[in-house]
């Protein structure tokens, strides 16, 4: 274990509450345990913990990620969001695949809709190249969650979105059945007509989408033409 994961151990295990930890499994299904830090206590250690290490003044540690990834409760998945969210202009193209891997490890909706549009959105919209390069099989990968990610990525993107491969990658996935890809089309179609109310419309009535999508696209929408 490394000097930095063992502090932040130490500093997380000495603010262990086991009454909040059985309700905030719960609230995940149960697919991870917790220590039961709730999340504006665990913000304010990962800011102690942050400040003492000086870890984000340094370059990106891939380790560092891995090492906080492979610990057991939640908790330590989060904090290693929060470090990728913190260095994520420090990421390069050739940090694609290490986001792929995070992406397919521990895998839920808490950790890829960070992962998505932070740093793998991040890297994408400054090596463009990636697209074609990795997201493009992502669209039609086995793997629920690379789908999820490669609608998502570009969610923060506004006016810079590429809505060809939006609307592409959307059009690859419309018939799927699982809950999250069609929550997924929903939320980026919607966070999409905030820019573009018109082009969004004319895509859900135009395909054949999932309820939810539709539902969950039209939004906006529907509140601006009341």
């Amino acid at each position: 274990m490394s000097d930095e994961v063992a502090l932040l151990t130490n500093l997380f295990e000495s603010h262990r509450n086991e009454a909040n930890a059985g309700p905030m499994a719960k609230y995940m299904k149960n697919h991870f345990p917790f220590l039961g830090i709730k999340t504006p206590q665990r913000r304010e250690l990962e800011k102690q913990f942050f400040h003492e290490t000086g870890i984000l003044k340094k370059p990106f540690h891939p380790g560092f990620v891995l090492e906080l990834w492979d610990k057991t409760e939640r908790e330590y998945q989060y904090t290693a969001l929060g470090y990728l969210e913190k260095l994520q202009k420090k990421l390069g193209k050739e940090d694609v695949a290490f986001l792929e891997g995070l992406i397919t490890t521990k895998s839920w909706w808490d950790s890829v809709d960070v992962l998505a549009p932070k740093p793998v959105g991040t890297i994408a919209q400054k090596f463009p190249e990636v697209i074609g390069e990795a997201i493009e099989g992502w669209a039609v990968h086995e793997n629920m969650w690379l789908r999820r990610a490669s609608i998502l990525f570009q969610l923060k993107y506004k006016q810079e979105t590429r809505e060809e491969i939006l609307f592409a990658y959307i059009r690859k996935n419309a018939d799927s059945k699982e809950f999250f890809i069609q929550k997924a089309i929903g939320w980026a179609l919607r966070e999409y007509s905030k820019t573009n109310p018109e082009s969004v419309r004319v895509f859900i009535e135009s395909h054949k989408l999932a309820p939810l999508s539709v539902r969950e696209g039209s939004k906006y929408i529907k509140a601006c033409q009341q």
